[in-house]
């Protein structure tokens, strides 16, 4: 026999058979409801990660990881700013950018961002350029008046490729009949689907001169708009821009631009993860009743081992190392079972769709098609740690309980 004595004792309670059979049948559940609680958390949380990571995709593909802008007024000295954030080893593109709300009328008037790009830069700060579904950025041309449109924008506005939209711009100017809002007539010359509303039915895009002209800057930009090597340091890196130009300047990354969106997703994960951290407690917890069935089973045992000087400590240790050693089992099923159903869960769902005739995620309700996921071993590390210390704690009582077992009372009848 191998030491420590309560190891040893409870491992040997642990393989033997049970003269109540009932007793293993309530072990055998309580480790496969530890193993379903622990694959549900598992599979859950991937999900919702993956579906974070591609909504963030999506986000970022078409706004820039931060941008340092005028403070109240435009930025003049854009070529200027442009310069120094390439020579951030961080940096991996910059561009300048105009933007202001608008009112673009077709067939029916919807308000949008219009956003003044330099086509030959922007596709250093967004993937605009690999989102177009018809036409491209290359045809925007300074002068020409050219827009690019989303494609739910486009089918609100009653557009296509060729078509006239009015541009109203809160600017306004002085004429003798009176003050006029800005306008002009654009000629649609691209499409473009970015996968989300507040894109595809929020954004328009021109040539950065003609915004230029329209909203009457000069040579004067909104601000510059920059990518990063890791998007997680875009504060500190626009900041860091902003200190070397000098002068008053307004920084902004996509974490503070999309701020309560990502709290949110954060918000619902943590409340989705605590609930089914709940349905792990309650199978961790059936273990309470099986160790309490096998204290009373054990009884005999119990009091001869004390008669023989055992402490209450050691056994309280040999029905925690039982419960624990359960609960380990159905911890390692339930990781290995949630590990393996995360990396093809996308056939699962394609299983389910061809038995039962149904679409999941039909792509003309949904912007994401499919079940994206993203494993973090992080958070499997977490769901794994969890449960162990709920096992841990479901042992508590019923060592306790055999621990202050009487070997007199025990043994009378024995």
């Amino acid at each position: 026999m191998f030491h420590p004595l309560s190891l040893s004792i409870g491992l040997r309670y642990t393989r033997a058979k049970r003269r109540n059979h009932f007793i293993s049948f309530i072990s055998a559940v309580s480790m496969l409801g530890i193993a379903v609680g622990v694959i549900a958390l598992i599979t859950t949380i991937s999900v919702m990660n993956g579906f974070e990571q591609e909504l963030r995709a999506r986000i970022l593909g078409m706004v820039a990881h931060a941008t340092v802008s005028g403070a109240g007024e435009s930025m003049q000295d854009w070529s200027h700013a442009v310069e120094l954030a390439r020579q951030d080893r961080r940096v991996l593109g910059a561009a300048p950018y105009v933007e202001r709300e608008a009112m673009l009328q077709g067939a029916r008037v919807q308000g949008a961002l219009l956003r003044g790009v330099l086509p030959e830069h922007e596709p250093e700060v967004s993937e605009l350029a690999d989102k177009m579904k018809a036409g491209s950025l290359a045809d925007l041309r300074p002068g020409g008046f050219d827009i690019i449109l989303g494609k739910e924008l486009a089918l609100w506005l009653g557009v296509d490729i060729g078509d006239q939209v009015t541009v109203y711009v809160p600017e306004f100017r002085t004429t003798p009949v009176g003050v006029l809002p800005q306008l002009k007539r654009f000629t649609v010359v691209g499409i473009f689907e970015a996968g989300m509303q507040e894109y595809d039915l929020g954004l328009a895009i021109v040539h950065m001169h003609d915004a230029q002209r329209l909203l009457r800057m000069g040579e004067g930009v909104s601000g510059v708009r920059l990518k990063l090597d890791d998007m997680f340091q875009a504060w500190h890196v626009a900041r860091d821009l902003a200190d070397r130009l000098g002068g008053l300047y307004r920084v902004r990354d996509w974490t503070r631009d999309h701020a309560n969106f990502f709290r949110a997703i954060k918000l619902e994960k943590t409340v989705m993860f605590i609930i089914l951290s709940l349905i792990v407690a309650v199978a961790a917890f059936n273990l309470v009743s099986s160790l309490v069935m096998l204290v009373t089973d054990k009884q005999s045992d119990i009091a001869i081992l004390r008669t023989l000087g055992m402490s209450p400590a050691t056994v309280m240790r040999i029905f925690m190392v039982q419960g624990s050693l359960i609960g380990v089992v159905g911890i390692v099923l339930g990781v290995i079972g949630g590990v393996l159903l995360t990396r093809n869960l996308d056939l699962v769902v394609a299983f389910v769709e061809r038995s039962f005739g149904i679409e999941v995620m039909p792509a003309d309700v949904y912007y994401i098609t499919g079940v994206p996921t993203m494993l973090d071993w992080g958070d499997v590390g977490l769901i794994a740690g969890v449960a162990f210390v709920l096992c841990m704690l479901a042992t508590l009582y019923p060592a306790w309980r055999a621990a202050r077992t009487d070997p007199a009372t025990a043994l009378r009848y024995e």
